[in-house]
């Protein structure tokens, strides 16, 4: 394990050594890969035509968006970063980038990106942008954390709305399709988020954030988890029978949810030593490609039905 420079975390005037590696960590690369992703599949289903270079815009604005609010995430909590195992060695905590120029450098994307969009794209897109930043690093970050136990509940909120700004982007309006996205995210980011809290509980507790494993204890948040599955696996399936996907998505859907439902009972059930800690880790890998799935298949439906008449 790396030694920790406290000092390093702290504001000051000292001009840091970070290469463009340190940078693009600031970004959190793995979660705007999902951003873009699922931003993705909010575009494309849009149902309009959208100018290959407008959608390449709104999706590189939303990109940056989302990097901006990691950058400026990780500049609020250097100090907690730096006590937790799973952080110790981002850029802040290891004193490669001080506070100020993560700050400096959150800031500057968050403008431009919010700015990009809203001129080039539109303004209700650059706008839903603009409150997603503020959410998720006012609301989620500085408010939320380190307050409550609904931290997660609460901010995951932040990382569900990319798609309705896409949506936005595309057709200038909202629908319910977008939404329905949303809620799909946003019921997905609880059992994903205290599956990983559950075998991390001690990292959270090190850093004083009040996770639910920490404050309720490990069985309240299996049963948390349970119910929260059972939510999300109906709100995700009921696009289906609604009319508004197809059933190569209901399909997918139901027999996803099958396996979040059944890793989740599994969390629930098993509540002690290893096989406790293999049960939560199944569940958050699994949560991934669960979510992945029902992304990718609403994505490919699209794909396929612009090729389809090429193909006889």
């Amino acid at each position: 394990m790396s030694v920790v420079d406290h000092n390093a975390i702290e504001l000051g005037p000292r001009i840091s050594e970070a290469g463009v590696g340190d940078y693009l960590a600031l970004l959190k690369p793995r979660v705007m890969s999902l951003v873009v992703f699922t931003a993705l599949v909010g575009l494309m289903i849009a149902p309009v035509h959208v100018h290959p270079v407008l959608a390449i815009t709104a999706l590189l604005c939303i990109a940056v968006g989302a990097g901006a609010s990691g950058a400026l995430n990780m500049a609020y909590e250097g100090d907690i970063d730096a006590l937790m195992t799973r952080t110790l060695n981002r850029p802040i905590p290891r004193g490669r980038v001080t506070r100020a120029e993560a700050t400096t450098f959150g800031m500057t994307l968050a403008f431009f990106s919010v700015l990009t969009l809203g001129i080039l794209v539109n303004w209700l897109a650059g706008a839903l942008l603009a409150f997603t930043i503020f959410f998720y690093v006012v609301v989620y970050t500085m408010g939320l954390k380190r307050w409550t136990a609904q931290n997660i509940v609460i901010g995951g909120a932040a990382g569900a709305l990319p798609p309705v700004v896409a949506w936005a982007a595309a057709t200038g309006s909202l629908s319910v399709e977008p939404w329905l996205l949303f809620s799909i995210i946003f019921f997905w980011t609880p059992p994903h988020f205290w599956a990983l809290a559950l075998f991390r509980s001690d990292d959270y507790a090190r850093a004083g954030v009040p996770m639910l494993p920490v404050v309720a204890g490990p069985d309240a948040t299996r049963l948390q988890i349970l119910l929260y599955t059972v939510v999300l696996v109906a709100v995700a399936l009921a696009p289906w029978p609604l009319g508004y996907f197809d059933a190569v998505y209901g399909v997918t859907s139901l027999v996803a949810g099958a396996g979040m439902l059944w890793l989740a009972v599994d969390v629930y059930r098993l509540r002690e030593g290893t096989a406790a800690a293999r049960a939560s880790r199944r569940l958050f890998a699994f949560s991934i490609l669960y979510l992945f799935a029902l992304f990718a298949v609403l994505l490919a439906g699209v794909v396929f039905r612009a090729i389809a008449p090429l193909l006889w």
